[in-house]
């Protein structure tokens, strides 16, 4: 900072310089211009007065502001220095701490090896004194058994076969007693624990009795509509009945329409089909054909729709996509006139109750339950019981052992080897005897309409196969490019002959080939 005062001097003092040298320039001029000299210098010189003087002052304080900051930075650098000190202190005094008590802990283990060694040392005595007993004792009881030998006249041996006998004897009827005793006490137990559970069991599932028909009836608007659905000639109403391979039946009932057929799913197409060509109000073979391929695309997503619900409604998870769409398929099956997804949500709610009561695993009761009759509704029919079915599928989509061996073994088609699989055999048995659940007559009939409509398949150029009129009518389409109408004739005669050989059937049954030729084409 003296530098700055010295420069400032040294302009002052170069201004004053300029002036004088310009007064003395000048000095030939007035006296005025002598007097304003002189005030020039002594002005000058005041000036140079001050500039020292404020130099002076400004130097004092800069010396000031340095001392107080380096005050304060020797204060703060002290209290850093302090913190450092106290730390050392509390890590020197921790370190001793920790040397007194390591201290401490050796001289308890050393105290601890001195009373081993002394308690080494007695119970070496103990043992030679314990040694020393056991042979006294040993020599009174030989002498002793000497003596009773020869007062008894029975060797020691001889005795005790004798008494063991005797013991054993005692000891085997005093077992069959009690074994007696606790199995009959077991069998009544058993048998009263079982009749509880069972009814509590039916008591606490409560399901309504069903039976499936074949015949549903389609309500309408006005008896108008039924014109329109025949169409001219009866053309829509055939090929509605082509398309779906249901019967419609039109008759004198007012504001009604019978749909007639064993499948339901079948019936199920048909009649929304038919609400969606009524709604719409375009019905002709061609609409018809493009509304029946969209409604059955429906009723399928509609069954996968159905299978997750019957799921998330039982609380089984992680099954297999494939086996949900067999869940949902069971919506549109009977056994016995019994509807089959009712049916098998109550033989799992069943199973789910009495493996609970018995205290089992009442999720894999209820996830057998659900799953024992899908062998019912294979994709094509089968020779293999269904009951083997069921158990091949589940196995091959990663069901449970356990739930695998009580759907295969539930009509006693395997041996059970987990206590599921008798509890999914009662409950079946309890869902089916249930007062008019089942018909055996329905699924007879349904089961020879079916075959009526395999035994059509099996010819060649044969597309589909309806069995109606309650399998008095079996209409079977062909393909008109691979069957001529002579050949569609000789297929007719064929199946009929084939019915007549093979089957059982009451009454007579009509063979109706329908050999349709169309030529199809799009004006852009």
């Amino acid at each position: 900072m003296n530098w700055i005062i010295y420069v400032a001097v040294g302009i002052v003092a170069g201004i004053i310089a300029a002036v004088v040298i310009m007064l003395s320039n000048r000095r030939r001029l007035t006296k005025e211009n002598a007097r304003l000299v002189s005030e020039a210098k002594k002005e000058a010189e005041t000036l140079l007065r001050e500039a020292r003087i404020e130099a002076e002052s400004l130097k004092k304080d800069k010396i000031l502001q340095a001392k107080e900051k380096f005050i304060e930075l020797k204060a703060e650098h002290e209290k850093i220095i302090n913190q450092k000190n106290r730390k050392i202190a509390e890590s020197e005094q921790r370190a001793s701490q920790k040397e007194a008590r390591l201290s401490q802990m050796l001289e308890e283990q050393k105290k601890k090896e001195r009373q081993l060694e002394n308690g080494i040392t007695e119970n070496e005595k103990l043992s030679e004194k314990l040694s020393k007993k056991t042979e006294e004792l040993e020599r009174l009881h030989s002498s002793q058994v000497e003596k009773l030998e020869e007062i008894s006249g029975y060797s020691a041996e001889k005795a005790k076969e004798e008494l063991f006998d005797i013991l054993k004897g005692e000891a085997r009827a005093n077992a069959m007693s009690y074994i007696q005793e606790t199995i009959e006490e077991a069998k009544l137990t058993a048998k009263n624990e079982a009749k509880k559970i069972v009814i509590q069991t039916i008591q606490r599932t409560a399901t309504e009795d069903a039976i499936e028909n074949s015949v549903s009836v389609f309500n309408i608007e006005s008896d108008d509509i039924k014109g329109r659905i025949i169409g001219r000639e009866g053309r829509n109403i055939r090929a509605l009945e082509a398309a779906t391979g249901v019967e419609i039946i039109v008759d004198d009932t007012p504001e009604a329409i019978i749909l007639s057929c064993f499948d339901p799913v079948r019936r199920e197409i048909a009649r929304l089909s038919l609400h969606k060509l009524v709604t719409d109000g375009r019905i002709h073979p061609a609409r018809i054909e493009e509304v029946v391929a969209k409604t059955r695309k429906q009723v399928e997503d509609e069954i996968i729709a159905t299978g997750k619900k019957t799921t998330i409604d039982l609380g089984i998870h992680g099954l297999h996509p494939e086996l949900i769409k067999v869940i949902g398929r069971m919506k549109y099956r009977s056994s016995y006139g019994q509807n089959l997804l009712q049916h098998s949500r109550e033989v799992a709610n069943l199973a789910g109750t009495m493996a609970a009561e018995l205290g089992l695993n009442a999720k894999l009761a209820k996830r057998a339950g659900l799953l024992h009759d899908i062998g019912k509704v294979p994709d094509s029919e089968s020779e293999t019981p269904h009951a083997i079915l069921g158990m091949e599928w589940a196995e091959k989509y990663g069901e449970h052992p356990d739930v695998c061996n009580s759907i295969g073994s539930h009509h006693d088609e395997m041996e059970m080897k987990t206590l599921i699989a008798p509890i999914i055999q009662v409950c079946d048995a309890i869902s089916g005897a249930r007062p008019g659940a089942r018909r055996q007559v329905v699924e007879s009939y349904l089961q020879r309409l079916r075959e009526l409509e395999e035994m059509a398949l099996g010819f060649d150029g044969v597309v589909k196969a309806f069995a109606i009129q309650a399998g008095r009518e079996l209409r079977v389409i062909v393909e008109s490019d691979k069957v001529s109408d002579q050949r569609a004739a000789e297929i007719s005669f064929d199946i009929s002959q084939k019915i007549q050989n093979e089957m059982t059937y009451p009454g007579q049954v009509r063979v109706i080939v329908i050999r349709e030729t169309r030529a199809v084409n799009v004006a852009k």
